[in-house]
């Protein structure tokens, strides 16, 4: 009995050592979470070499172009010279011939003062042919309309031709500052302003204005007539037609000459040589 129980042990460890091994089942890994964050750049490693993408090109604005001097051609030419109405202030003594006015016109909202003849008579076709009459220097404060440059007028008037002598503005009863012909635009703007003017006279040809100057007028004619193609004529009588470089160097006044307002203490000379430099320095500004 003892033996049997021993042979069913026996076999009973047999079917189990020889009993089938059940099917493994395969575990999951698990799965890592993963988290964008746009604002997140990861930093390169040490070892890593930064690539620098290029950056866009800034957009320069083009430099303005510089403004043109006041007292240069090419500001002059850049105006608009409308003049106004000649207004007739009033009739003065006649002349051999014509009729003598004391008018005014308007030149940058100064009213400017003017000698004006007409000549007798009926008027031409197209008008009587006209001359702007620019004086020379006389200091501002003595210069009188009708005492000035009366017997050249008369001469030309006599000849036929509406002759229109203005007073810059600070001379006589023009309104306005006596700056100076050299430094300032203010007496040329007044030339241009009674080209303008005396073109709307109803007696005056407006294409046969011609323009005559002496000393400083003759400065002014010549710039008148560099600026503006309307006059068809221009005279020039012992004029100031020298280069800057030349009134700054070789022009020197003396003696008991009475200097005009733009060449009072400094004057325009010393304020440009210092605000521009010399010719030898500057010579573009100068030209």
């Amino acid at each position: 009995m003892k033996n049997i129980r021993l042979v069913f042990l026996l076999v009973a460890l047999v079917l189990v050592a020889c009993a089938p091994t059940p099917p493994q089942q395969d575990i999951p890994l698990a799965t890592p979470s993963v988290r964008l964050v746009a604002s997140e750049t990861p930093a390169p490693s040490p070892s890593a070499t930064a690539i620098q993408l290029p950056s866009a090109t800034p957009t320069i604005p083009p430099s303005p172009t510089p403004t043109p001097h006041p007292v240069s051609i090419a500001f002059l030419r850049a105006g608009s010279y409308l003049g106004s109405d000649i207004v007739i202030e009033k009739e003065l003594a006649r002349g051999g011939n014509y009729r003598r006015y004391y008018a005014s016109y308007l030149s940058e909202g100064y009213k400017i003062y003017a000698l004006l003849t007409i000549p007798d008579g009926e008027v031409p076709e197209g008008g009587f042919p006209a001359i702007v009459f620019n004086h020379g220097y006389i200091p501002p404060e003595v210069y009188r309309t009708t005492e000035r440059y009366i017997a050249y007028v008369d001469r030309l008037a006599l000849a036929g031709y509406v002759v229109f002598r203005i007073d810059y503005r600070g001379h006589d009863q023009s309104e306005g500052p006596a700056s100076g012909a050299y430094g300032d635009p203010g007496y040329a703007i007044d030339v241009l302003n009674a080209l303008a003017s005396i073109k709307r006279l109803p007696q005056v040809n407006p294409a046969r204005i011609g323009m005559w100057g002496h000393s400083m007028g003759g400065y002014l004619t010549l710039r008148a007539m560099v600026v503006s193609h309307e006059i068809k004529a221009g005279v020039i009588w012992a004029g100031v037609v020298g280069s800057y470089p030349d009134m700054i160097y070789n022009w020197r006044r003396s003696g008991s000459f009475t200097p005009s307002p733009s060449s009072r203490g400094a004057g325009w000379r010393s304020s440009w040589l210092e605000t521009y430099g010399t010719p030898q320095e500057n010579p573009a500004f100068w030209a």
